[in-house]
């Protein structure tokens, strides 16, 4: 696609809620994953310090 204008690429035609959205929520999800990891690992490297 060619856009004209900054503007026109973030609508994207109108369909730019639905890209941009799919983007944010994937990138809000890797962000939990390795926050979800670390925390893991945290826990676990406490754990075996205990024994």
């Amino acid at each position: 696609m060619i856009w004209t204008s900054f503007s026109d690429f973030i609508s994207m035609h109108g369909y730019g809620s639905y890209v941009w959205g799919s983007f944010g929520l994937t990138l809000a999800l890797l962000v939990i994953e390795v926050i979800q990891l670390r925390l893991q690992r945290k826990k676990i490297i406490a754990m075996s310090d205990l024994t």
